[in-house]
């Protein structure tokens, strides 16, 4: 049907999740490479701002760890145990990972770069720090390339902007890769305004600020990854437009006279679960209504092939009467 919104899920598609790992790896390889350069400018030039990077670098590095799990544990197969899989658990390790962020980096940075006010710290020679801060924005510009080349592929794949793409996936791992990536280039940037004007003042007080500076975008990214995967993780819902598709699909069966009830959930990156109450033609035999959730079943799986499970209630319902605009917006 023209003008219906696929669903972002990079998982139903070949190789997808190959591109979802190569991404967290590069990530957290380039991310702990930078972190010991960092570690070492900063404690040679005695810079709170370089330090509070270096503790950016290493909790996005144990970050990329979690997410690793994440994809791995995420896509082992159902069993009695798990009956629909083990979907969710992707986003427990990603929800864990965002609070790494949170403990690991925000804290750290915040607090030092408090300390490194009240104790006004005589700063060092900056020039290791401008040098490491240089190569550290191409190894970080080379990570968030990859990130923004899969998330603008995907949107594209999709038909929906990288915003709505960013904030409707399912796939946590590229959203959190993308963040975080993004936050590290800003902190970069952030650094390096307070070792200049630390250097060009002599006043202290703004490399300390600038760790503050780095400490509370490193916050406000991890309460974005957090609200998401704990959203997920709850049981969210498909998008509006898809949910809107699905009913107008169900709807289009020709022994089905009403969708009063139509409820989906995210099981994972890659798994949706729908199900549905469903009004029946009166007159129709047990054999045709099993025909008909056979075939409302393919014609979902056939549009979204993300839809893992189909489960039809038949029940009474007024004839024209669909559950319509319910998902997230």
């Amino acid at each position: 049907m023209a003008g219906a919104e696929p669903l972002p899920v990079p998982g139903d598609a070949e190789g997808g999740g190959n591109e979802s790992v190569g991404t967290v790896i590069l990530a957290g390889s380039a991310n702990l490479a930078i972190a010991l350069a960092k570690l070492v400018a900063g404690l040679f030039a005695g810079s709170s701002a370089m330090l509070s990077e270096a503790a950016h670098s290493f909790a996005d590095t144990i970050t990329e760890v979690f997410l690793y799990v994440a994809l791995i544990r995420g896509r082992q197969p159902a069993d009695e145990e798990h009956p629909f899989g083990y979907g969710k658990e992707s986003y427990v390790w990603a929800f864990i990972a965002a609070l790494f962020t949170f403990v690991g980096g925000s804290a750290f940075s915040i607090y030092h770069g408090i300390t490194s006010i009240v104790a006004e710290e005589k700063s060092g020679d900056f020039l290791w720090s401008y040098i490491v801060l240089a190569i550290s924005f191409v190894a970080e510009g080379t990570s968030f390339l990859r990130a923004q080349r899969q998330v603008a592929g995907e949107s594209r794949r999709w038909g929906v902007t990288r915003s709505r793409f960013l904030r409707l996936t399912p796939d946590t791992t590229v959203k959190a890769v993308y963040f975080e990536d993004s936050a590290a280039l800003v902190g970069l940037v952030l650094a390096a305004l307070g070792l200049g004007l630390t250097q060009m003042t002599g006043d202290e007080i703004w490399d300390g600020l600038a760790s503050v500076a780095i400490g509370v975008l490193l916050f406000l990214v991890a309460a974005i990854l957090a609200r998401s995967n704990a959203s997920l993780l709850v049981g969210r819902s498909v998008p509006r437009r898809i949910h809107n598709q699905i009913a107008a699909d169900l709807a289009e069966i020709p022994v089905v006279v009403a969708v009063p009830t139509l409820l989906t959930m995210q099981l994972g990156p890659g798994d949706i679960l729908v199900a549905a109450k469903v009004d029946f033609e009166d007159e129709v035999t047990g054999g045709e209504i099993e025909e008909a959730s056979d075939e409302a079943e393919r014609r979902l799986r056939a549009r979204y092939p993300g839809i893992r499970y189909v489960f039809l209630d038949p029940t009474r319902g007024a004839a024209g009467r669909h559950h319509m605009d319910g998902g997230i917006e």
